[in-house]
Protein backbone atom coordinates (compact mmCIF):
# COMPACT_ATOMS: atom_id res chain seq x y z
CA UNK A 1 0.00 0.00 0.00
CA UNK A 2 2.74 2.47 0.45
CA UNK A 3 4.22 2.03 -2.80
CA UNK A 4 1.03 2.48 -4.50
CA UNK A 5 0.47 5.54 -2.48
CA UNK A 6 3.99 7.04 -3.47
CA UNK A 7 3.11 6.34 -7.12
CA UNK A 8 -0.19 8.22 -6.67
CA UNK A 9 1.62 10.91 -4.75
CA UNK A 10 4.63 11.41 -7.69
CA UNK A 11 1.76 11.70 -9.72
CA UNK A 12 -0.36 14.25 -8.11
CA UNK A 13 2.87 16.32 -7.91
CA UNK A 14 3.32 15.78 -11.75
CA UNK A 15 -0.67 17.03 -12.64
CA UNK A 16 0.26 20.13 -10.04
CA UNK A 17 3.13 21.58 -12.44
CA UNK A 18 2.02 20.06 -15.92
CA UNK A 19 -0.33 23.35 -16.37
CA UNK A 20 3.54 25.71 -16.55
CA UNK A 21 5.54 23.31 -18.18
CA UNK A 22 2.82 22.71 -21.27
CA UNK A 23 3.01 26.88 -21.07
CA UNK A 24 7.10 26.68 -21.19
CA UNK A 25 7.39 23.84 -23.99
CA UNK A 26 8.44 25.19 -27.40
CA UNK A 27 8.07 21.88 -30.33
CA UNK A 28 9.84 23.73 -32.75
CA UNK A 29 12.56 24.78 -30.71
CA UNK A 30 12.90 21.01 -29.99
CA UNK A 31 13.11 19.83 -33.46
CA UNK A 32 15.44 22.38 -34.23
CA UNK A 33 17.69 21.47 -30.95
CA UNK A 34 16.70 17.36 -32.60
CA UNK A 35 18.54 18.00 -35.72
CA UNK A 36 21.53 19.30 -34.10
CA UNK A 37 22.56 15.64 -32.61
CA UNK A 38 23.30 12.63 -33.85
CA UNK A 39 21.33 9.68 -35.50
CA UNK A 40 18.92 7.94 -33.33
CA UNK A 41 18.96 4.09 -32.21
CA UNK A 42 15.49 2.63 -31.16
CA UNK A 43 14.24 -0.73 -29.92
CA UNK A 44 10.65 -2.13 -29.32
CA UNK A 45 9.02 -5.49 -29.09
CA UNK A 46 7.62 -5.19 -32.50
CA UNK A 47 9.11 -5.25 -35.81
CA UNK A 48 6.62 -2.15 -36.39
CA UNK A 49 9.41 0.09 -35.35
CA UNK A 50 10.92 -0.05 -38.16
CA UNK A 51 7.93 1.46 -39.85
CA UNK A 52 7.87 3.97 -36.97
CA UNK A 53 11.26 5.09 -37.06
CA UNK A 54 11.25 5.65 -40.93
CA UNK A 55 8.03 7.47 -40.48
CA UNK A 56 10.00 10.03 -38.30
CA UNK A 57 12.89 10.47 -40.27
CA UNK A 58 10.92 11.18 -43.03
CA UNK A 59 8.95 13.83 -41.03
CA UNK A 60 12.02 15.68 -39.37
CA UNK A 61 14.57 14.99 -41.66
CA UNK A 62 16.21 12.73 -38.68
CA UNK A 63 18.17 9.62 -38.81
CA UNK A 64 16.32 7.08 -36.65
CA UNK A 65 17.03 3.44 -36.89
CA UNK A 66 14.33 1.10 -35.51
CA UNK A 67 15.35 -2.61 -34.12
CA UNK A 68 13.42 -5.42 -33.03
CA UNK A 69 14.11 -7.10 -29.51
CA UNK A 70 12.92 -8.71 -27.07
CA UNK A 71 12.16 -6.83 -23.25
CA UNK A 72 14.73 -8.49 -21.96
CA UNK A 73 17.55 -8.05 -24.53
CA UNK A 74 16.68 -4.40 -24.49
CA UNK A 75 16.92 -4.04 -20.74
CA UNK A 76 19.98 -6.25 -20.79
CA UNK A 77 21.30 -4.23 -23.34
CA UNK A 78 20.64 -0.52 -22.05
CA UNK A 79 22.16 -2.08 -18.47
CA UNK A 80 25.33 -2.78 -19.73
CA UNK A 81 25.74 0.31 -21.90
CA UNK A 82 24.65 2.59 -19.37
CA UNK A 83 27.79 0.80 -16.51
CA UNK A 84 30.26 0.94 -19.75
CA UNK A 85 29.31 4.48 -20.17
CA UNK A 86 29.37 3.85 -23.54
CA UNK A 87 25.45 4.36 -24.41
CA UNK A 88 24.62 3.50 -27.90
CA UNK A 89 20.50 3.17 -27.54
CA UNK A 90 18.73 6.02 -27.32
CA UNK A 91 14.98 5.19 -27.09
CA UNK A 92 13.77 2.02 -25.69
CA UNK A 93 9.57 1.03 -26.01
CA UNK A 94 9.78 -2.32 -23.57
CA UNK A 95 6.67 -4.24 -23.10
CA UNK A 96 7.71 -4.99 -19.75
CA UNK A 97 6.46 -2.29 -17.51
CA UNK A 98 7.28 -4.13 -14.22
CA UNK A 99 10.61 -4.77 -15.13
CA UNK A 100 11.36 -0.71 -16.11
CA UNK A 101 9.96 0.13 -12.79
CA UNK A 102 11.41 -2.06 -10.73
CA UNK A 103 14.55 -2.43 -12.27
CA UNK A 104 15.78 0.26 -14.61
CA UNK A 105 13.96 3.56 -13.20
CA UNK A 106 15.08 3.35 -9.75
CA UNK A 107 18.86 2.31 -10.80
CA UNK A 108 18.62 5.26 -12.87
CA UNK A 109 19.12 3.54 -15.99
CA UNK A 110 16.40 5.60 -17.61
CA UNK A 111 14.28 8.25 -17.73
CA UNK A 112 10.47 8.42 -18.33
CA UNK A 113 9.40 11.94 -20.32
CA UNK A 114 6.09 13.03 -20.78
CA UNK A 115 5.01 15.37 -23.53
CA UNK A 116 4.06 18.55 -21.70
CA UNK A 117 1.92 19.70 -24.62
CA UNK A 118 0.07 16.15 -24.83
CA UNK A 119 -0.15 15.67 -21.60
CA UNK A 120 -3.64 16.67 -20.50
CA UNK A 121 -4.58 14.17 -23.54
CA UNK A 122 -2.85 11.46 -21.75
CA UNK A 123 -4.49 8.97 -19.24
CA UNK A 124 -3.16 9.94 -15.88
CA UNK A 125 -2.12 6.44 -14.73
CA UNK A 126 -0.11 6.16 -17.79
CA UNK A 127 2.15 9.39 -17.33
CA UNK A 128 4.35 8.01 -14.63
CA UNK A 129 6.07 6.10 -16.42
CA UNK A 130 4.90 6.82 -19.79
CA UNK A 131 2.93 4.08 -21.46
CA UNK A 132 3.07 4.70 -24.88
CA UNK A 133 0.10 1.91 -25.89
CA UNK A 134 -1.58 -0.67 -24.21
CA UNK A 135 -1.44 -4.43 -26.42
CA UNK A 136 -4.72 -6.29 -25.67
CA UNK A 137 -4.32 -10.12 -24.64
CA UNK A 138 -7.81 -11.27 -25.23
CA UNK A 139 -10.14 -14.61 -25.34
CA UNK A 140 -10.73 -15.85 -28.70
CA UNK A 141 -12.55 -18.29 -29.99
CA UNK A 142 -13.27 -20.38 -33.77
CA UNK A 143 -15.72 -18.75 -35.54
CA UNK A 144 -16.05 -21.28 -37.82
CA UNK A 145 -17.10 -23.94 -35.42
CA UNK A 146 -18.78 -21.48 -33.39
CA UNK A 147 -21.66 -18.97 -34.20
CA UNK A 148 -20.68 -17.20 -31.34
CA UNK A 149 -18.10 -17.23 -28.35
CA UNK A 150 -19.15 -20.68 -26.27
CA UNK A 151 -17.58 -19.13 -23.24
CA UNK A 152 -19.53 -16.07 -21.41
CA UNK A 153 -17.65 -16.27 -17.66
CA UNK A 154 -14.14 -16.40 -17.18
CA UNK A 155 -15.10 -19.43 -14.68
CA UNK A 156 -16.12 -21.55 -17.43
CA UNK A 157 -12.32 -21.91 -18.58
CA UNK A 158 -11.35 -23.81 -15.04
CA UNK A 159 -14.52 -26.65 -16.07
CA UNK A 160 -14.10 -29.79 -17.10
CA UNK A 161 -15.63 -29.13 -20.42
CA UNK A 162 -12.60 -27.22 -21.56
CA UNK A 163 -9.61 -28.85 -19.76
CA UNK A 164 -7.41 -29.35 -21.90
CA UNK A 165 -8.88 -26.90 -24.46
CA UNK A 166 -7.31 -23.49 -23.53
CA UNK A 167 -4.73 -22.27 -25.29
CA UNK A 168 -2.18 -19.70 -24.00
CA UNK A 169 1.26 -18.62 -23.77
CA UNK A 170 3.32 -20.55 -20.49
CA UNK A 171 3.13 -18.07 -17.89
CA UNK A 172 6.78 -19.30 -16.83
CA UNK A 173 8.05 -17.58 -19.23
CA UNK A 174 5.58 -14.67 -20.26
CA UNK A 175 5.93 -12.24 -17.50
CA UNK A 176 3.18 -10.32 -18.72
CA UNK A 177 0.67 -13.55 -17.78
CA UNK A 178 2.44 -12.99 -13.78
CA UNK A 179 1.65 -9.90 -14.11
CA UNK A 180 -1.60 -10.41 -15.40
CA UNK A 181 -2.03 -12.46 -12.33
CA UNK A 182 -1.07 -9.92 -9.93
CA UNK A 183 -3.04 -7.06 -11.50
CA UNK A 184 -6.46 -8.97 -11.59
CA UNK A 185 -5.38 -9.39 -7.49
CA UNK A 186 -5.03 -5.75 -7.13
CA UNK A 187 -7.63 -4.13 -8.75
CA UNK A 188 -10.46 -6.48 -9.88
CA UNK A 189 -11.01 -9.24 -6.88
CA UNK A 190 -14.33 -8.53 -6.37
CA UNK A 191 -15.02 -8.85 -9.76
CA UNK A 192 -13.44 -11.97 -10.34
CA UNK A 193 -15.63 -13.39 -6.86
CA UNK A 194 -18.89 -11.53 -8.36
CA UNK A 195 -18.43 -13.63 -11.63
CA UNK A 196 -17.84 -17.19 -9.26
CA UNK A 197 -21.53 -16.31 -7.91
CA UNK A 198 -22.82 -15.40 -11.17
CA UNK A 199 -21.71 -18.60 -12.43
CA UNK A 200 -23.17 -21.33 -9.64
CA UNK A 201 -24.91 -19.20 -7.67
CA UNK A 202 -22.98 -18.82 -4.22
CA UNK A 203 -20.35 -17.00 -2.96
CA UNK A 204 -16.75 -18.54 -3.85
CA UNK A 205 -14.90 -20.54 -1.28
CA UNK A 206 -11.49 -21.21 -1.31
CA UNK A 207 -8.32 -22.10 0.54
CA UNK A 208 -7.35 -18.94 -1.21
CA UNK A 209 -6.28 -15.33 0.00
CA UNK A 210 -8.25 -13.49 -2.89
CA UNK A 211 -10.58 -15.20 -5.74
CA UNK A 212 -7.89 -14.01 -8.64
CA UNK A 213 -5.67 -16.92 -6.73
CA UNK A 214 -8.14 -19.14 -6.58
CA UNK A 215 -9.00 -18.92 -10.49
CA UNK A 216 -5.42 -19.20 -11.50
CA UNK A 217 -5.10 -22.16 -9.45
CA UNK A 218 -8.68 -24.11 -11.41
CA UNK A 219 -7.22 -22.61 -14.48
CA UNK A 220 -3.75 -24.31 -14.29
CA UNK A 221 -5.13 -26.97 -12.66
CA UNK A 222 -7.55 -27.70 -15.56
CA UNK A 223 -4.26 -28.72 -17.72
CA UNK A 224 -4.41 -25.29 -20.72
CA UNK A 225 -2.58 -26.08 -23.56
CA UNK A 226 0.61 -23.75 -23.31
CA UNK A 227 2.46 -22.19 -26.23
CA UNK A 228 5.69 -20.38 -26.64
CA UNK A 229 4.25 -17.96 -28.48
CA UNK A 230 1.00 -16.35 -29.68
CA UNK A 231 0.94 -17.28 -32.31
CA UNK A 232 0.89 -21.10 -31.65
CA UNK A 233 -2.05 -20.25 -29.30
CA UNK A 234 -3.91 -18.53 -32.33
CA UNK A 235 -3.76 -22.04 -34.20
CA UNK A 236 -4.43 -24.19 -31.89
CA UNK A 237 -8.03 -21.96 -31.95
CA UNK A 238 -8.16 -20.90 -35.20
CA UNK A 239 -5.95 -22.32 -37.99
CA UNK A 240 -7.91 -23.47 -41.11
CA UNK A 241 -8.90 -26.99 -40.75
CA UNK A 242 -9.27 -26.78 -37.24
CA UNK A 243 -12.09 -29.34 -35.96
CA UNK A 244 -11.24 -29.41 -32.44
CA UNK A 245 -12.68 -26.58 -30.15
CA UNK A 246 -10.64 -24.57 -28.37
CA UNK A 247 -10.58 -20.91 -26.55
CA UNK A 248 -7.19 -18.81 -26.61
CA UNK A 249 -5.95 -16.02 -25.24
CA UNK A 250 -3.79 -14.07 -27.83
CA UNK A 251 -2.67 -10.69 -28.58
CA UNK A 252 -4.96 -8.75 -30.77
CA UNK A 253 -2.35 -8.70 -33.26
CA UNK A 254 -2.88 -12.14 -34.49
CA UNK A 255 -6.37 -11.24 -35.69
CA UNK A 256 -4.38 -10.02 -38.75
CA UNK A 257 -3.70 -13.66 -39.55
CA UNK A 258 -7.78 -14.08 -40.07
CA UNK A 259 -6.64 -12.41 -43.87
CA UNK A 260 -3.31 -13.52 -44.15
CA UNK A 261 -3.46 -16.96 -43.23
CA UNK A 262 -6.67 -17.62 -43.53
CA UNK A 263 -7.43 -17.79 -39.67
CA UNK A 264 -11.27 -17.35 -38.14
CA UNK A 265 -10.41 -15.80 -35.02
CA UNK A 266 -13.51 -14.63 -33.38
CA UNK A 267 -13.60 -11.98 -30.27
CA UNK A 268 -14.86 -13.33 -26.84
CA UNK A 269 -16.92 -10.02 -25.69
CA UNK A 270 -19.06 -9.92 -23.54
CA UNK A 271 -17.61 -12.76 -21.06
CA UNK A 272 -17.71 -11.97 -17.20
CA UNK A 273 -15.87 -10.26 -15.96
CA UNK A 274 -13.46 -9.32 -18.24
CA UNK A 275 -12.11 -10.42 -22.13
CA UNK A 276 -8.90 -10.27 -21.53
CA UNK A 277 -6.06 -7.88 -20.14
CA UNK A 278 -3.77 -5.14 -21.73
CA UNK A 279 0.19 -5.38 -21.42
CA UNK A 280 1.70 -1.63 -21.74
CA UNK A 281 4.59 -0.55 -23.46
CA UNK A 282 6.55 1.94 -21.44
CA UNK A 283 8.88 4.81 -23.43
CA UNK A 284 11.78 5.47 -22.12
CA UNK A 285 14.77 7.32 -22.53
CA UNK A 286 18.63 6.16 -21.40
CA UNK A 287 20.74 7.95 -19.03
CA UNK A 288 24.10 8.82 -21.15
CA UNK A 289 22.44 9.42 -24.61
CA UNK A 290 24.09 12.05 -26.67
CA UNK A 291 20.75 12.48 -28.58
CA UNK A 292 18.36 13.68 -25.32
CA UNK A 293 16.30 16.44 -27.74
CA UNK A 294 16.07 13.92 -30.47
CA UNK A 295 14.73 10.59 -28.09
CA UNK A 296 12.31 13.23 -26.92
CA UNK A 297 11.01 14.00 -30.06
CA UNK A 298 10.99 10.65 -30.96
CA UNK A 299 8.70 9.91 -27.67
CA UNK A 300 6.51 12.93 -28.89
CA UNK A 301 5.93 11.22 -32.47
CA UNK A 302 4.76 8.28 -31.40
CA UNK A 303 2.59 9.46 -28.11
CA UNK A 304 0.14 10.94 -31.82
CA UNK A 305 -1.65 9.29 -33.93
CA UNK A 306 0.68 9.64 -36.91
CA UNK A 307 3.77 8.35 -34.83
CA UNK A 308 1.75 4.95 -33.65
CA UNK A 309 -0.05 4.76 -36.52
CA UNK A 310 1.61 1.45 -37.30
CA UNK A 311 1.15 -0.41 -34.00
CA UNK A 312 -3.03 0.54 -34.16
CA UNK A 313 -3.12 -1.51 -37.16
CA UNK A 314 -2.24 -4.05 -34.58
CA UNK A 315 -4.73 -3.31 -32.07
CA UNK A 316 -2.37 -1.59 -29.82
CA UNK A 317 -3.99 1.40 -27.94
CA UNK A 318 -2.39 4.28 -27.30
CA UNK A 319 -2.41 6.25 -24.27
CA UNK A 320 -3.23 9.63 -26.03
CA UNK A 321 -7.08 9.65 -25.51
CA UNK A 322 -7.42 11.62 -28.72
CA UNK A 323 -5.82 8.84 -30.40
CA UNK A 324 -8.31 6.16 -31.74
CA UNK A 325 -7.87 3.00 -33.68
CA UNK A 326 -8.22 2.20 -37.54
CA UNK A 327 -12.20 1.35 -38.50
CA UNK A 328 -10.23 -1.48 -40.45
CA UNK A 329 -8.26 -3.28 -37.02
CA UNK A 330 -9.61 -6.56 -37.78
CA UNK A 331 -10.01 -7.88 -33.95
CA UNK A 332 -12.40 -5.32 -33.38
CA UNK A 333 -11.19 -4.60 -29.88
CA UNK A 334 -11.64 -1.02 -30.29
CA UNK A 335 -15.44 -1.58 -29.42
CA UNK A 336 -14.60 -3.53 -26.14
CA UNK A 337 -11.88 -1.86 -24.28
CA UNK A 338 -13.95 -0.88 -21.29
CA UNK A 339 -14.24 -4.96 -20.80
CA UNK A 340 -10.27 -5.18 -20.55
CA UNK A 341 -8.63 -5.33 -17.62
CA UNK A 342 -5.80 -2.56 -18.68
CA UNK A 343 -2.73 -2.26 -16.88
CA UNK A 344 -2.46 0.09 -13.99
CA UNK A 345 1.27 1.11 -13.69
CA UNK A 346 0.61 1.89 -9.38
CA UNK A 347 1.20 -1.50 -8.95
CA UNK A 348 4.19 -1.90 -11.31
CA UNK A 349 6.39 -2.36 -8.61
CA UNK A 350 4.30 -5.23 -6.79
CA UNK A 351 3.73 -7.12 -9.91
CA UNK A 352 8.01 -7.13 -10.45
CA UNK A 353 8.30 -8.30 -7.01
CA UNK A 354 5.79 -11.06 -6.94
CA UNK A 355 6.43 -12.22 -10.63
CA UNK A 356 8.40 -15.34 -8.63
CA UNK A 357 5.86 -15.77 -6.60
CA UNK A 358 3.07 -16.36 -9.36
CA UNK A 359 5.28 -18.49 -11.26
CA UNK A 360 5.74 -20.92 -8.30
CA UNK A 361 1.74 -20.53 -7.67
CA UNK A 362 1.16 -21.48 -11.62
CA UNK A 363 3.96 -24.09 -11.28
CA UNK A 364 2.75 -25.62 -8.22
CA UNK A 365 -1.16 -26.16 -9.44
CA UNK A 366 -0.22 -26.73 -13.46
CA UNK A 367 -1.52 -30.21 -14.69
CA UNK A 368 -1.28 -31.83 -17.87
Amino acid sequence: MKRRSFATATGLALLLTSGAIAQDFDLDALIEAARAEPPLTVFDSTGKIVDIAEGFSAKYGIEAIGTKSKATAQMETIIREVQSGNVQTDVSLIADPAAVIGQLLPAGFVESWVPPDLEADIKPEARNPLLVVSSPNIFTYNTALFDTCPVTNIWQLTEPEWKGRVSMQDPLGKPSYTDWFNQMRSYADDRIAAAYQAQYGKPIESEFDSAAEAFVAALAANGPLLTDSDSSAAEAVAAPGQTEPFVGLVSAAKFRDNEGAGFTLGLCSGMNPIIGFANATVGVIVKGTDSPNAAKLFIHYVMTAEGIAPQAEDGKVSSNTTVGLPGDEPSGIGEHLDELLTYNAASGLDDWDTRQDWQDFWRIHYKR
